[in-house]
């Protein structure tokens, strides 16, 4: 049992740690944009399924693979907020709702919202790879998904969620998550399992960035903290950067 605790608190305790304050604190004005894009999520599913609604909802956020670029990428940040039609909108509005709130509370509004389009335009970009590949390679899809109406919040739900278990270095979680997408894929060999997998590499190169910008940060600190101590000792004036 205190192994199972110790596990508990190394993989997930900086993140309850995290989330409590938040919620303990502010409540519900911890997730201000979540709250929003939960209710954007459920406004677009009322709107589409209305015959007066459907045809403005497919011109501002439905994407497929065959439409021009151009458009496909004007489309796609709102894309994200239209619910699949072929699956339950509660759905999404639990992922939303679980994985954006946690995200806006862990990394920020602004992040959270830049992860999730990195995620989703991944997962948009590489349909129209696929296709191109054909359907007879594991990265191939067939030309017909190029008629899949591709939206929802799934892609960018999959990258958030590694993406903050990086950050606090839930492992564990993320190895979970990245391994569930694989077996999506090997289940069910369809465009939405593989753009899940498409976010997260492109998550995870965005990690990697990250991480390197970083260790050069702490490298230039290093240097001056260096610099300045090697001033002080033979009483020449601090080296400037």
């Amino acid at each position: 049992m205190n192994t199972v605790s110790a596990f508990a608190r190394r993989e997930w305790g900086p993140l309850y740690v995290t989330l409590r304050g938040a919620l303990v604190t502010k409540r519900w004005r911890a997730v201000p944009m979540t709250l929003g894009a939960v209710c954007l999520t459920a406004f677009f599913q009322l709107l589409q399924n209305q015959s007066w609604g459907h045809g403005f909802v497919r011109a501002i956020g439905f994407v497929k693979a065959d439409d021009p670029l151009w458009l496909a990428l004007l489309r796609t940040p709102l894309s994200l907020f239209v619910p699949a039609l072929d699956l339950p909108v509660w759905g999404a509005l639990v992922q939303v709702l679980l994985v954006f709130g946690i995200a806006e509370i862990c990394l920020g509004a602004w992040r959270t919202l830049v992860i999730a389009y990195v995620s989703t335009l991944a997962g948009t970009t590489y349909a129209r790879i696929g296709i191109a590949l054909g359907p007879d390679g594991f990265f191939g899809l067939p030309a017909s998904d190029a008629q899949v109406v591709d939206t929802g919040p799934s892609a960018a739900v999959v990258g958030l969620a590694v993406f903050v278990c990086r950050r606090y270095r839930s492992w564990f979680t993320a190895t979970l998550v990245i391994l569930a997408m694989i077996g999506e894929v090997l289940v069910k060999n369809n465009l939405a399992g593989k753009e899940h997998l498409a976010a997260i590499a492109a998550v995870l190169v965005v990690c990697a960035l990250s991480s390197l910008r970083r260790r050069r940060r702490q490298r230039r600190r290093r240097v001056r903290r260096q610099g300045l101590a090697v001033g002080s000792r033979s009483g020449a004036p601090p080296i400037k950067s």
